[in-house]
């Protein structure tokens, strides 16, 4: 029973300290932060902090690796679906519903999306997103969704143009206050995503 019950605090702990910080860059931004503010509003004591991180940066890159873990899990094992959906003549359907739990996740840890993609979050991450796009397009499994010998431009910049029109939706849609479901959101990003942004905008059948 003891352990449960300090597994929970520890759980506890973390939580608040991960609340903290994303309260913290919204307010001053992730530079100015210090340890003492995180504490201060995390209501713990520092010796609490420094038994779970060594610093600021070390908590800020275990909030993204977990967060990456977590999209990873909910991504790579739909991939084999996403493929044999692509191969389909009506992609649509299929493609927007596998990435409304992508959305739903997002939608779960908005306050953390929206402080560590923001102007005063942490300027790498938008990278490690980019970097987990090239290893879910080009490396996921024996069968990844994209061969690049079958690629029509250098895949450094369509990693690129995916990676950063997908983050700017997401950074809008938080923006946005999520007007739009995830379920919507999906289906948005699928038509542009699959179809194009010239046949988004209307411009093409």
């Amino acid at each position: 029973m003891g352990n449960i019950s300090s597994d929970l605090r520890v759980i506890r702990t973390k939580k608040s300290i991960r609340e903290a910080l994303v309260q913290l860059i919204e307010e001053k931004g992730f530079e100015a932060i210090t340890v003492k503010d995180i504490t201060t509003n995390a209501k713990i004591n520092r010796g609490t902090f420094y038994s779970h991180y060594k610093d600021k940066y070390d908590l800020i890159a275990k909030c993204e690796e977990e967060f990456m873990n977590e999209l990873e899990e909910k991504i790579i094992k739909n991939v084999p679906n996403i493929i044999a959906d692509l191969g389909t003549n009506t992609p649509n359907t299929t493609s927007f519903t596998i990435l409304v739990p992508f959305f739903e996740y997002l939608n779960r840890n908005r306050g953390f999306m929206k402080a560590v993609l923001g102007p005063k979050g942490d300027l790498s991450f938008q990278t490690k997103l980019k970097e987990f796009m090239w290893k879910t397009l080009f490396k996921t499994n024996k069968n990844p969704i994209v061969k690049q010998e079958n690629l029509l431009v250098p895949p450094e910049y369509l990693v690129s143009y995916i990676a950063s029109a997908h983050i700017g939706v997401i950074q809008q849609w938080l923006n946005n206050d999520r007007k739009e479901s995830p379920q919507e959101i999906a289906r948005i990003i699928s038509t542009m995503t699959i179809n194009g942004p010239l046949f988004a905008a209307g411009l093409k059948n």
